[in-house]
């Protein structure tokens, strides 16, 4: 492991401070920056320990939504009474994931900003690859992709993003809340996370220096109902071969508003706007979830060895809509 400097932040405006030395690294739960530094995949100049940073409220705000603070883990978020009581489906993807011991250390901002999974990420020894490595080729191609993108991926990468409650979060059109020199900022969801395209390596919208204070909930998407569908080759502690955040609106028997986000199919978790706008105006039926699971995973370009993906994805929107539909 390379040597780093360490520093314990006091104040979020200390931490900005720490962190404007370039290759600096915000270590929270560090169920993710540790892995790497181990395997030598991260190699930071300096490691700031912001865990003593005032940010792990969850609170309501004045419009009616939620913040969620950066530094709240996934047990709280998942377990916190405004949570389970508007917004279930986050709490379904974030119980969905990871073991518990994990869920009590890492924090909803981490769990945000962790790597792919992409075994040629996490270990050098396996070959080449362009996220770790800019310019260096992305070994995965040529070898085993069975758990790659179907969508957004690009010749020079094609990891997923391993995170389950992002997916949850783009369902319900969050807003990341972020702090830098420049004061503080919001990204939408669906533009925080970036595709791969020629950088790989820049996993989404936070600059370096810059720091995740909070994760809002708009009060537009409480209380509807909602479901999350993580199907892996395991039940337990595995990540997703393809998932399923759905939000649905129903009044007088008929689709009013509707979310469907996939993930482990892409860098980012994945919406189909077109599959959605299926659903609105419709009675929640089968015809008219086949119709949208069809939509959502129209346009997949599966690799040789994932192409089960796509009809694992149809299946799967049909059924997380009809449990989202049926839910209380």
């Amino acid at each position: 492991m390379k040597t780093f400097e360490f520093h314990r932040a006091s104040s979020v405006e200390e931490a900005l401070n720490y962190a404007a030395q370039p290759g600096a690294r915000f270590l929270a739960g560090g169920t993710n920056l540790v892995d790497l530094m181990k395997c030598d995949v991260e190699r930071p100049s300096a490691v700031v320990d912001i865990n003593r940073l005032d940010l792990s409220d969850i609170e309501p705000t004045p419009t009616g939504g939620v913040m969620i603070g950066a530094l709240a883990t996934n047990t709280a978020v998942a377990n916190h009474p405004l949570i389970r009581g508007k917004y279930p489906v986050l709490s379904h993807a974030i119980l969905s994931g990871a073991t518990t011991q994990i869920r009590n250390r890492a924090t909803a901002a981490g769990n945000l900003m962790q790597r792919t999974r992409c075994r040629y990420f996490m270990d050098p020894a396996l070959g080449v690859c362009n996220k770790r490595r800019p310019g260096s080729g992305c070994a995965a191609l040529a070898a085993h992709h069975r758990e790659h993108a179907v969508f957004g991926a690009s010749p020079s990468c094609v990891a997923v993003h391993p995170s389950d409650m992002a997916v949850a979060l783009t369902s319900l059109d969050a807003t990341i809340h972020i702090r830098g020199d420049g004061g503080v900022r919001t990204v939408g969801i669906d533009d925080f996370f970036r595709l791969p395209g020629q950088r790989p390596d820049i996993d989404n919208a936070v600059r370096p220096g810059e720091l995740i204070t909070g994760i809002e909930l708009p009060a537009r998407s409480a209380s509807r109902a909602g479901w999350y569908l993580k199907v892996r080759d395991r039940h337990s502690y595995a990540f997703a071969l393809v998932s399923v955040a759905t939000v649905v609106e129903i009044r007088d028997g008929v689709v009013v508003d509707a979310a469907i986000a996939l993930g482990a199919v892409a860098a980012t978790p994945w919406r189909v706007p077109a599959a959605e706008h299926l659903l609105r105006g419709n009675p929640p039926s089968r015809p008219v979830f086949e119709a949208a699971a069809a939509a959502a995973l129209a346009g997949a370009q599966p690799l040789p060895h994932n192409g089960f993906k796509v009809d694992l994805g149809v299946h799967s929107v049909v059924r997380a809509l009809t449990s989202a539909a049926e839910a209380p």
